[in-house]
């Protein structure tokens, strides 16, 4: 890691109703990041409850993960799948991120990490949302920490990708 102090990451993995999107912030607990991730944790909206990224309960993983839903949870269903298999999944791929080396471990008190949830209202296949979920994490914290994806590359592919929610006419 450099001397940076906030890194931003995203990663859209899957298809279908359990599609995961996630965009995550990682930074240094003292800056910008853990300002952020205290706020948000301090401000509690419906539908939009905030969480930490725990293994089971009582083991929060590290670097402290908040997780913010990006879509309201309506119902028991959707928050089911985000407090289940979505909430284990990122914390699972916070917690093999440190034991691969891609976050360092000697790091992980000093960093927080927002991570954006999306559980599409008609989402139902738990297995799906965990799988997916963990994939993007994974991929969206990777990005983040080597700074992905580089300005060359968005220049060169601005005019020849297609977004895949929207084709101009």
């Amino acid at each position: 890691m450099n001397e940076r102090t906030i890194w931003f990451g995203e990663a859209l993995v899957g298809e279908g109703n359990e599609v995961a999107h996630i965009d995550l912030i990682i930074g240094k607990c003292d800056g910008p990041a853990g300002i952020a991730l205290s706020t948000a944790l301090a401000s509690q909206n419906a539908g939009h409850t905030t969480l930490f990224a725990v293994l089971t309960p009582n083991l929060l993983v590290k670097p402290v993960t908040l997780i913010a839903p990006k879509v309201t949870i309506e119902n028991m269903k959707q928050a089911e799948l985000a407090f289940g298999p979505a909430q284990y999944a990122i914390a699972k791929a916070v917690a093999d991120s440190v034991e691969e080396g891609i976050i360092p471990k000697d790091k992980v008190d000093d960093l927080v990490i927002i991570c954006g949830l999306f559980i599409h209202p008609k989402a139902s296949d738990p297995n799906k949302v965990f799988k997916y979920n963990y994939e993007a994490v994974k991929l969206a914290i990777k990005r983040a920490l080597n700074l992905e994806p580089k300005v060359d590359e968005i220049l060169e592919k601005k005019d020849k990708v297609e977004h895949p929610f929207y084709k101009p006419k």
